[in-house]
């Protein structure tokens, strides 16, 4: 969804939910469950009819990679973990300790750094990538300045 919300921050026209599903390689039904987390967290607004469709609602200097992670993943961040919840066996005790205690650090950190960084930031650096492939692969369609 952070290619999607990239996207409508360059773009003034609604997205479609069938342009969504088209640009991710899933179908529209998927996008729309997914996008009302994100309308639901104020990220996003939509608008029904021919002209209608999925529009940026947010300051993307307001918004951080968390809050997209928690307005449509959810509160999983790893699908690994223990293995069996076997309280008579040891070593299923023993690696579970293990798994818990090194996948509550590595949450910890991911966290941090989602919170730490902001849809602008990502805008910043996009802009700052087609910038540079426009400077090496100048379009030949477009005036020259």
């Amino acid at each position: 969804m952070l290619h999607v919300l990239l996207h409508m921050a360059r773009d003034d026209q609604p997205f479609t939910s069938e342009r969504i599903a088209e640009m991710l390689g899933t179908n529209a039904a998927v996008v729309r469950r997914t996008m009302a987390g994100l309308r639901k967290a104020g990220m996003v607004s939509s608008e029904r009819g021919p002209q209608g469709g999925w529009r940026l609602a947010c300051d993307l200097r307001q918004v951080t990679l968390l809050d997209v992670h928690q307005a449509v993943g959810g509160p999983t961040l790893f699908t690994i973990g223990p293995d069996r919840n076997d309280a008579n066996c040891a070593v299923a005790r023993v690696v579970n300790d293990a798994l818990a205690d090194s996948l509550q650090q590595a949450e910890a950190l991911l966290l941090s750094r989602l919170g730490a960084v902001t849809l602008a930031d990502l805008a910043r650096q996009f802009d700052a990538q087609c910038r540079l492939r426009d400077t090496r692969h100048p379009d030949p369609h477009k005036p020259s300045r």
